[in-house]
Order: structure tokens, then sequence, then C-alpha cells
């Protein structure tokens, strides 16, 4: 049977390591339990070490989530914080004080950079401040999202309870990213491999031939000429072309991130035939997910809303958040001015006015976060179905036209007819 190495606190808060001989990682965790511990993290051995380092358990559910990290200092990252809020909510949970919670997760941080970031967290606690107070200093890690999380499960006497939801959306909303990441590596690789070999080939490649063809003083098929005089012109002034590339790179993302500018490069984006369907889907799953999450867990609707807008990462659906808030402070609801936006899918409008009139809306926002979390990986697969065989036979005729318009002078060269 595999060997699982844990980490655990017993009642009287001592952290408790070692090693466990179990079936499942969940056979391990039940067994913790069932002597008393607090089981952290747990982890299966493998020959090469650690599988999975830093898995995070809860009291209610077991939830692997990996923080590896390159660096001994370094930032505190999402990965980073979504694990120690996994983690204080199950020692929360199991009844242990605030501030014995935040001294536990001190010691069992494996980077420096978390371990002082709990540190300073811990002595504001210990000094009367609210956790959700002692948050605020750190708003380089903690969100507008995250504190006010925070705040609401302070009000309700149910911290616990809101941190062990607030590490669920923080891990949805991770493996939602990380799969539109992932998918999207394969074809990244394709583009940069594809653009490498053409300019290779017509940078070092295709010049070969110029000596040849100057010395036969016969005219060259038009083909012929410009892609010579394409290879000679990059290899000769490479560097200025890199060095404008970079500049209309730095032009562009200056002019990009200028609000007025990014109202309508966004607008642009949603209407792309592919990339704009997907963009519209990937906002609306978080959108749904971020305000569900607010609700559920005792915070205004109006308040929701206005933290929401920094969770979008799109102008346009802010704008029309904002749009939503000012009607919705007027009395007309929230699924009429979603509607008469234009930017919100229409199912997940109609879905939201359901919630409204049955007074359900947390749970309806749930279920339409779980729709497009499906709808964005049903779209993934068919935008990469079509990019990668289209970026393939792309490359294929490219080169081919190369060679091809090599070859054909060469053959009129040696007057071997076609």
């Amino acid at each position: 049977m595999p060997m699982f190495q844990y980490k655990a606190v017993s009642s009287a808060g001592e952290i408790k390591e070692g090693v466990l001989e179990g079936a499942t990682h969940a056979g391990v965790i039940a067994h913790l339990q069932s002597t008393g511990l607090i089981p952290i993290r747990a982890a299966e051995v493998t020959a090469g070490g650690v599988a999975s380092a830093g898995t995070s358990v809860s009291s209610s559910t077991t939830t692997k989530k990996s923080s590896f990290s390159f660096g001994g200092r370094g930032k505190v990252s999402q990965a980073d914080l979504s694990v120690i809020t996994r983690e204080l909510a199950t020692l929360l949970r199991a009844g242990l004080p605030l501030d014995r919670s935040m001294e536990i997760l001190i010691g069992l941080a494996e980077k420096e950079s978390v371990s002082e970031l709990l540190s300073a967290i811990r002595n504001e606690v210990r000094g009367g401040t609210a956790l959700s107070k002692a948050l605020e200093k750190h708003r380089d890690v903690f969100s507008r999202f995250y504190i006010n999380m925070v705040k609401a499960g302070e009000a309700g006497g149910s911290l616990g309870t809101v941190l062990l939801r607030l590490a669920d959306h923080m891990e949805r909303a991770t493996e939602l990213k990380d799969s539109v990441i992932s998918a999207l590596i394969y074809p990244v690789i394709l583009f940069v491999v594809a653009v490498l070999s053409v300019l290779i080939l017509v940078m070092f490649v295709v010049p070969q031939f110029k000596q040849i063809f100057d010395q036969s003083k016969q005219a060259l098929p038009f083909a012929t000429e410009v892609v010579l005089t394409t290879g000679i012109f990059l290899r000769q002034n490479w560097p200025i072309i890199l060095a404008a590339l970079v500049a209309a790179v730095w032009l562009f993302t200056r002019s990009f991130n200028k609000p007025e500018n990014r109202v309508r490069w966004d607008a642009r984006f949603l209407r792309w035939p592919v990339a704009g369907n997907l963009i519209a889907k990937l906002e609306m799953a978080r959108f749904s997910r971020s305000l569900g999450t607010l609700l559920q867990n005792g915070v205004p609707l109006l308040t929701g809303l206005s933290i929401l807008k920094d969770t979008l990462g799109n102008a346009v659906f802010r704008d029309a958040v904002e749009v939503i808030s000012r009607d919705l402070k007027e009395g007309r609801g929230m699924a009429k001015p979603m509607m008469e936006s234009n930017v919100f899918p229409k199912l997940a409008v109609q879905m939201i006015g359901v919630g409204e009139e049955t007074g359900k809306l947390d749970e309806m926002l749930y279920q339409v976060a779980d729709v497009y979390d499906r709808e964005v990986a049903a779209a993934i697969k068919r935008a990469l179905a079509l990019i990668e065989p289209v970026m393939i036979v792309g490359l294929a005729l490219l080169i081919g036209g190369i060679i091809m318009s090599l070859l054909v002078a060469m053959f009129a060269l040696m007057d071997i007819p076609l």
C-alpha cells in the first residue's frame, strides 16, 4: 500500500508530522481524525519523493492543492493564499482560537514570505485588531473581495465556514484559469515553432541560393524574387525590425491600459468570432461564482456588485455591472438591466431572473457558474479542434511555398521542365 506523509494538529495545538500507510488519501485522513488529530496536509510518498507536496485538507472535504514554489522568499502567490485560507478554515472549524491557528500556520509555512505575512497578521490580531482590518494592511496580497468575505464571516460569527467557502471559490477560479492556460500552451508552442522555422528558412537557407541565381544571370520567377528579397532584408535588418516590434508592443500596451482605450479594445475582443464567445463565457462564470459566493456569505447585493467589479477582467463587463448597480438602486432589479446591456449571455440572464423571483439568487448564480464552466471547457475544445489543424496546414503551405519557389528557379536554370 502507498505511504502518505502528513502534517496534523493535536487538540492541544501541537503540530504532528509523520508517515502513514493507507490504501487511499481519504482513508489516511479518516484515520488521523479517528485518533483525535486535525489533518492539515497529506501527500503520497513516491520513489522520487512527495507526490503532491502541500496537500491541504478541510474537516469536511479533501482538496489537493500544490504549494510548490521555486523561491524561498518570493511573493505570496494565489496558490499560497489558497492553501493558507483552507488550512486556517480547517483549524478554526476544529475549535482552535484565531491567534493559535495563525501560530500553527506560521510553523507550517514553507516560504519565508508566507511566514512573514502570517506573523504580521498574527501580531495585529493579538493586539486586538479584527482579522479583516489586519488583512487590509496587506492589500498587495489580499483583494477587496477576500477582505469583504472575511468581514462577512466575522459579522456572522462563522469565520471558519466562510473561509472554507472562500478557499473553494479560489480553487475553482484557479482551476478555470489554469484550464484555459493549459489549453493554450500547445497552440502557442506550435505558433512559436512555426515562426522560428520560417524565419530560419528565410533568413539563413534562402539567401544561400542568391549566389547561384546571380551567376546564371537569368530572370527569376516573381515568387522566387519575393522570397529572396524578403530573406536578405530580414537577415540584414533584423535588429531594426526587432526594435520596431518591441516599440510597437510597448506603445500598444501603453495605449491599451488607458481606460478610454481599454473599453474600445475589450468591446472588439467580444466581437471576435471564436475568442469573443470564450471571453464572454469566462467573464460570466467569474461574475456568477464571485457574486454567488458574496451573497451566500451575507454580503448585500449592491455591495457585492461594487466588490465584483474588481474581479472582472473585461472593461465592458465592468461598465455593465456599474450600470446594473445604478438601476438596482432605483428598484429595477438585476435581470432586466442585465438583459438591456446586451453584454451578458441570455441564458444566464434568464436563470438569474428566476433566482430573483424565487428568492434563491445565490443558488442560481452558482448554477450559472457551473453551466458556463462547462461551456468554457467545451468552447476551448472546439477552438483547439479548429486552430491546431489550421496552424499545421498553414505552416505546411507556407514552408512548401518557399521551397517550391526555389525549386522552380532551380529547374529553370537546369532546363528541366516542370
